[in-house]
């Protein structure tokens, strides 16, 4: 079963389990089973209604899994109230966001990206970029001001998705010199004419090759489908993802000018 498809929708979804071992000391059967499919299980939590929880991740989403009265069975989902309103146990996010993005923080930190901004800039913003898409150009663009000003440093983790010399692009720039500013004269070349920018390499080395390939693994993995796709850490401390480059979004990913 893909991660795709655990969201907080499967509220009707149960899982049946063996043990009553404590979770300190061994994991429900069917936790270990979620793990297997690639579900991150991080501890349990005080839930309404006096339900055992325990609290998990897929990707950036925080899921609850419930235990039934009964003990034999749990549930994966949203807990509704008699309104029809949905309830999210305040334990959930305090137990589980840390996490996520202590998790997906450090795999994108370990990724290959270029540094566009200043080191001292209170938030990092990192962006999956293609330099075949006339959109990272224009986020590139978008996000100037922010970057000039020392308040955003952008992490561009090039990847080379979108056509056959996209992968090639991406190598001529992660090799070039002086990466940022290879990556800032292309950007300034597609916006005038998408046909210009860097000339590819004839052929991709296999370091930057194996790079670019963990860069795509990550940005498929998250469920990101299209760049450009930004990752950032809110003021609250929680991951936030985003993709597309419509000027509307510029303060929800940069914070006020």
């Amino acid at each position: 079963m893909p991660l795709s498809s655990f969201s907080i929708r499967l509220a009707l979804a149960s899982l049946l389990y063996a043990g009553t071992a404590a979770y300190a000391a061994e994991l429900p059967a069917a936790l270990k089973a979620l793990e297997e499919q690639g579900l991150s299980v991080v501890g349990e939590f005080d839930a309404p209604g006096g339900l055992k929880a325990w609290g998990a991740y897929s990707g950036n989403q925080a899921l609850a899994i419930y235990k039934l009265p009964d003990g034999q069975h749990m549930m994966v989902g949203t807990m509704i109230d008699a309104k029809g309103e949905e309830v999210r146990p305040a334990g959930l996010d305090k137990l589980v966001q840390p996490v996520i993005a202590k998790d997906m923080l450090g795999k994108l930190e370990k990724s290959r990206w270029i540094k566009d901004g200043e080191d001292t800039a209170p938030r990092i913003v990192y962006v999956f970029t293609d330099p075949n898409c006339p959109y990272c150009m224009q986020f590139w663009q978008m996000a100037r001001p922010w970057v000039e000003s020392g308040k955003v440093q952008l992490r561009h983790v090039m990847v080379g998705i979108l056509a056959p010399s996209s992968s090639l692009k991406s190598a001529a720039i992660l090799a070039a010199d002086n990466p940022t500013q290879a990556l800032n004269e292309h950007s300034l070349a597609m916006l005038k004419d998408r046909s210009a920018g860097i000339k590819g390499l004839d052929s991709v080395p296999s370091d930057i090759e194996a790079d670019l390939t963990r860069n795509e693994d990550l940005m498929m993995g998250w469920d990101l489908r299209a760049t450009p796709a930004m990752i950032w850490q809110d003021e609250q401390g929680r991951i936030q993802m985003q993709t597309g480059a419509s000027p509307d979004i510029s303060e929800r990913v940069f914070g006020p000018r």
